[in-house]
């Protein structure tokens, strides 16, 4: 099947990487586009197959033969979430630009409120949830709050309490000027710390996080030790000294300050 045109001047371009989700997707994506379509706003979704093996690429191929909201983009080996949000993000066209996973566990209706509220602001903001209300399992929520604590200690000001909390929604500028790097499940704090620099106001809307109807999660134990990894190299690397030297450099003062 012919993908149909794409929509002309999307308000909002939300990228979902989708990793062999073939039991799920038929469900959420639909979900999602009919929730902006029911609310008049022009989105544009890019579901990224992301180095799927199973029959999640020629779902989302089906889905926007008959959807001009859905565009389907191909990621052919798999390197991690973050990678597929990377390469959905040059597809983008809107002025905003979201990032979701494709479980679900976020109500399509919650992020429809949450861009009403961002789209109204000067631009100089960083809309995401807070999964205030969680039903993926003690487990997950011990391991959650001890992240979010240890992320907190190291930046006592970042604004969010849930830096992992998805959706998150940002002006198409400011990503692009984030020189966003982290191909994992780290891309999450990469945003919310780089906003933090740059002194973006954080809008954090409190959600009901429902569990997966289907498929599997892919966050593993290992995660957690990568989350750890990761969040110390960041924080001791020469890397982000530089980041905020050329942002500095690149960006007009009144668009964006640097925070301390």
């Amino acid at each position: 099947m012919e993908p149909l045109p794409r929509i002309s001047d999307p308000e909002l371009s939300f990228v979902m990487p989708c990793y062999n989700e073939q039991e799920i997707i038929g469900y959420t994506i639909p979900r999602f586009t009919a929730a902006f379509r029911n609310a008049g706003i022009k989105l544009e979704l890019i579901a990224v197959d992301n180095g799927s093996r199973d029959r999640t690429g020629e779902m989302i191929r089906e889905m926007a033969a008959n959807d001009p909201a859905i565009i389907y983009h191909r990621v052919e080996v798999n390197e991690g979430y973050g990678n597929g949000v990377l390469n959905g993000i040059k597809v983008c066209r809107a002025p905003w630009v979201g990032i979701i996973p494709c479980d679900g566990q976020v109500d399509a209706e919650d992020v429809v409120a949450l861009f009403d509220s961002v789209k109204t602001t000067n631009g100089n903001v960083l809309g995401k949830v807070r999964r205030r209300f969680r039903m993926d399992g003690l487990w997950r929520k011990v391991v959650s709050v001890s992240y979010n604590l240890m992320v907190r200690a190291m930046w006592p000001k970042l604004g969010s309490i849930d830096v992992n909390g998805s959706p998150k929604i940002l002006p198409r500028d400011v990503v692009h000027a984030m020189d966003l790097k982290s191909k994992n499940w780290f891309l999450d704090p990469e945003i919310v710390i780089k906003a933090h620099y740059m002194g973006l106001r954080v809008l954090e809307f409190n959600v009901f996080a429902r569990m997966r109807g289907n498929g599997l999660s892919h966050v593993r134990v290992g995660t957690c030790w990568e989350f750890l990894r990761n969040l110390l190299i960041f924080r001791f690397s020469t890397e982000m000294p530089k980041w905020r030297r050329n942002l500095n450099t690149e960006l007009k003062p009144e668009k964006t300050r640097i925070a301390a």
